[in-house]
């Protein structure tokens, strides 16, 4: 069987889906930040790229890169928001 997990988004599925033999869909709860840990990360990408101001989206992107990159060198950083105290290994 394969499952198929959905995150609730904004969209509502159709009751008129027809989901194919050998197929579950899964659901995750309204608010899981713990089963999609990359959820908390993006508030550290947003705080420097919406905070300024661009002329353009190749602009955007190179700020994006950037901070990625700097983010990426942050071990202890990223651990602290996506590395819940509940995890195994978690504080």
């Amino acid at each position: 069987m394969v499952l198929v997990v959905l995150d609730r988004a904004g969209w509502p599925i159709s009751p008129k889906l027809r989901v194919p033999e050998g197929v579950g869909l899964v659901f995750l709860p309204p608010y899981s930040p713990e089963l999609q840990p990359v959820e908390r990360v993006w508030s550290l990408v947003d705080a420097v790229v919406a905070n300024g101001q661009v002329q353009t989206e190749e602009e955007l992107w190179e700020r994006v890169e950037a901070r990625c990159a700097y983010l990426q060198t942050q071990h202890h950083l990223i651990r602290s928001y996506t590395l819940f105290h509940r995890w195994p290994g978690g504080r």
